[in-house]
Parts: structure tokens; sequence; C-alpha cells
């Protein structure tokens, strides 16, 4: 992790003024970060509070934060196979300094765990290998009927306590023109940005209901992917004398270092590496969402736990979209949470019976399209401070949400084609208008005309067949389809060309 990208992926920087700073300490030497505050592109408070956030690599066994005896267990297990046979490949596995790691290989030396094998010639020198003794085999083992976790090494619970309290999602400002930006490719109103953009800032829950298909789920995306800082992820934690796994790199977005470059390396100047530093998570679950998921996960056979969907979403945006159809009931799953959410504090449990607090730091974005009354009492709607109807558009917001389709997929909407439509839902039949329905429209055009063998192009057969296929017979409002005859006798300005003319 370079120093120029951690304070590019905090917003403090561009990539280009980080390439101007390099290009300058390459002529005339220096710290890439006097540098920059040299250049006037940083502050020097925001320097040292960057470099101060970032998580200080221990020097010592004890600054880990872990008891010797389980470094121990680690590390045998770490080496049981013989490939990790080199202080620099337990460092690697273990993600500790080779400083800490030479601690523990001569506790483990001492306590006649460990023997010499010789030594390993690389790139980089001469490195002295070794293996386990029988006695450390035997103490491998032992490690590895407590649980068969091996890799980098666990960070105590309250280290990641007071990480997730320092980066708390609400404490990082989102302008109201990041938010239009974020949403500036949705067709949505300033209103809407005025209401949304509170909630982000605050970090508190927000509930998104409306009619199906106006963009509620689109919209909480983009929220999730709205934040600029980076935080810190632990591998794994400790708690109890139990090992829960919380990064997945198929949620947390790892912000990646470049290996080739040394000139402000915060890695080489003493990250712990037993964090990761990645983007804030945006993790979404819909209908099969559990109670049990919401629980630690024990490993009966791997005898370590891994953390639930919403503990690795703190510090970032945790979406129950379609919220009303889970497996779950509503309301058992709002009593679940009803304390977390008001005291921003969540208590899970471990097998052995031990309960630890853990922080509740996540903006939670219920998306619903079913009135909120049924699905929440009073109380509760109390609890969630910001409710936002995200509604049908209007027709002028239609015809922009159309012609933004059309376009997307080769097509050209014009004035009659969209005035045909907004008669062919509002007037032929009495359906409402969604944002939903341009894209579904286009796409069916498009496919049709595939089909077919010609040009994609509206012509009222196409656009019959696609506003067709929105709706069933039986659906409410809808109407007798008129002949095409008709339809133009009720629309004498439309010119749209037939299908194969």
């Amino acid at each position: 992790m370079l120093l120029g990208e951690l304070l590019v992926a905090n917003g403090l920087a561009t990539a280009q003024d980080v390439a101007e700073a390099l290009h300058r300490q390459r002529l005339q030497g220096g710290r890439l970060g006097d540098i920059l505050v040299a250049m006037g592109k940083i502050t020097e408070r925001d320097l040292l509070r960057v470099l101060h956030a970032v998580p200080a690599a221990p020097l010592s066994i004890e600054e880990t934060g872990l008891g010797l005896n389980d470094l121990l267990n680690l590390m045998t297990k770490a080496m049981h196979g013989g490939s990790v046979d080199t202080a620099a490949k337990l460092a690697e596995v273990l993600k500790l300094s080779q400083r800490v790691v030479q601690q523990l290989l001569e506790e483990a030396n001492a306590a006649k765990l460990i023997e010499a094998l010789g030594v390993v010639k690389t790139l980089t020198g001469a490195h002295p290998r070794y293996g386990l003794s029988a006695r450390g085999r035997e103490w491998a083992q032992q490690a590895f009927e407590q649980n068969s976790y091996v890799g980098p090494a666990p960070v105590p619970l309250s280290d990641y306590v007071a990480r997730i309290q320092r980066q708390a999602i609400g404490d990082e400002r989102v302008p109201p023109e990041a938010v239009a930006r974020a949403l500036g490719d949705l067709v949505v109103s300033d209103d809407l940005i005025n209401k949304v953009g509170p909630a982000i800032n605050s970090g508190r829950p927000l509930l998104l209901y409306g009619p199906a298909g106006n963009g509620k789920t689109s919209i909480a995306e983009r929220i999730g992917a709205i934040f600029n800082s980076m935080i810190f992820i632990p591998y794994c934690f400790e708690v109890g004398g139990q090992i829960v796994r919380v990064f997945d790199p198929d949620i947390h977005k790892e912000v990646p270092y470049d290996e080739g470059q040394n000139a402000g390396s915060i890695r080489a100047s003493g990250f712990d590496r037993r964090w990761v530093p990645c983007r804030r998570p945006f993790v979404v679950t819909g209908g099969e969402l559990t109670l049990e998921m919401l629980d630690l996960r024990f490993n009966p056979l791997a005898k370590f736990y891994e953390a639930p969907l919403h503990v690795k979403a703190l510090n970032g945006t945790f979406l129950i979209d379609d919220f009303g159809r889970q497996i779950v009931a509503p309301d058992t799953l709002l009593n679940r949470w009803i304390v977390p959410l008001e005291s921003r504090v969540d208590y899970l449990k471990l097998h052995t019976g031990k309960s630890f607090a853990i922080p509740f730091d996540q903006l939670v974005i219920f998306s619903t399209n079913m009135p909120p009354s049924q699905l929440m009492d009073p109380a509760f709607l109390r609890r969630l401070p910001y409710k936002v109807e995200v509604g049908a558009p209007s027709r002028a917001e239609y015809a922009e949400i159309f012609r933004a389709a059309a376009r997307r997929h080769g097509l050209e909407a014009t004035e009659e084609v969209i005035s045909h439509v907004l008669a062919e839902l509002t007037e032929r039949n009495d359906f409402a208008l969604a944002s939903y329905q341009p894209e579904f429209i286009a796409r069916q055009v498009v496919a049709l005309c595939k089909f077919r063998g010609v040009p994609p192009q509206f012509t009222p057969e196409t656009l019959a067949f696609a506003i067709g296929n929105l709706y069933t017979k039986d659906s409410p409002g809808y109407g007798v389809a008129a002949t095409r005859a008709e339809a133009t006798r009720r629309n004498p300005g439309l010119r749209i060309a037939n299908v194969g003319d």
C-alpha cells in the first residue's frame, strides 16, 4: 500500500497530484508526503491524520495482543506441511513482521519445537530453513485439534472494536454534488437527492419504499458505492480463545498496492498486514435472509467461526432488499435488530456460551414495495429516522428515461414513439408508469427485431409486442387491445416504420 494510493483512496489528493509529486521525488529526493505538502496539494494535518490512521505493525510478540502459545499454535500449523520453512515465508502466511516472526522462532527453538534444516539461497541472499521437530509436530497436532485455522494472525477483539469506532461511516461527509453525481445516471428529482443526502451523512437507517420497478435497488446500490474513504478490515479477530474470520474477498474490495514501488510505501514503513485496506463494503441480502445468517457461524469440523453478513458490512452499507419477502417474518427480523439500531451495539454469542459486544456501525437500508405500515409497528418506524418514498416517474421523467434506454440499445425514441407508449399504457390501459418499463420495452423490441432479422426499430407492431409482455391479461388495468388501424386512427401524427418496410 503506497502513501499516494492511500491519499487518493481517501479523497485527499488526485492521482495526477501524486504522479507530479513522484516525479519531483525522483528529481529532488525527499519524502512523498512532504513534497505533496510543499506543493500545496494536501495539508500537513491531513498527512499526519492519514499516517496515524494506518494500523502500525507490532514490533514484539506482546504488541500483537495475542498470547505466545496462540501464536506458536498458528506458526506450527503453518509449518506442518513442510513448505513454509523460512522466516520470510512465515511472515507472509501469518502477516506479521519478520521481526516478530524471528522472536517466535527463537521461542519455538527454546521450546524445542523446531530444528534447523540448513540454508536456502535466493536472489535476496541466504536464509535459514526450519522444520518441526518431533515435539513440534505433536504440538501442531494438538493445535489442529483446537481449530484447523491456518492463515493471517488474528487481531484482538478490542483492537477491532477500536478500529470500527475510528472509521465510523457517519464520520465521512458526502456533499450534495457527490450524491447528485452518484445518482447521475438515474432520473431522480432534486427532492429525492435532498432527502437521501442527510441519511447518507448520518450513517443511520434508511427506508426506501414505493411501487415496484422505480429504482429503489438502483438507488441503494449507488449509495453503497458513494463513499470515498478507505477502511481497514482484519482477516480475522480473536475473542475468548476463538477465531472469527471477517475478511471476505467476495464482499471486501481490497485497495491494491504496487509491489514494484517503495517510495512512500506504507507497507514498508510499518503497516500491520493483519489488516486489509478496503473500500467501505456494500452487502446485499434479499429474500434468502434468515435469522441464522445474522449469527456467528461455527464450523464444527474446522472449529472456527465465520462472521455474519452484518459484521462483514461494518463501516459500510447493508441493504435488505425486498424487505417483507424474507423467509423470516418481518417482525421477527426487526425484533432481532431493534437493539442494535437503537444503541448502535450488537451482541454475538460463541458456541461456548460467551457473549461479546461489537459496534453496529453501518448504513442499513431497508428497501420494500410493500406498505411500511404493514411491515413495521409505529415503535420500529420511529427507529428509522429516514423514510424516502421512491414513486413513479412523471411523464417528463418517463420520457427522459425512455430516450436513455433507447440510446443504450441503438434505437431512436422520437416524441411520437414516446407519446404512443404513454397512450398505450395510460389511456388504452390503466397501467401506472414505472421506471423499469422503458428498458424492458427496448430490450423486447431488440429481441423481436433480431428474431426477424431486421434492424432494431420502434414500430406499432414491435411496441405492441413489447408492451404486451409487460403484463398478463388478468393484470389490473389491462384493456382490450386495439387493432393497428385503431391505433393509427387515434394517433394520426404517428410516423414510425413497419417492420420489414
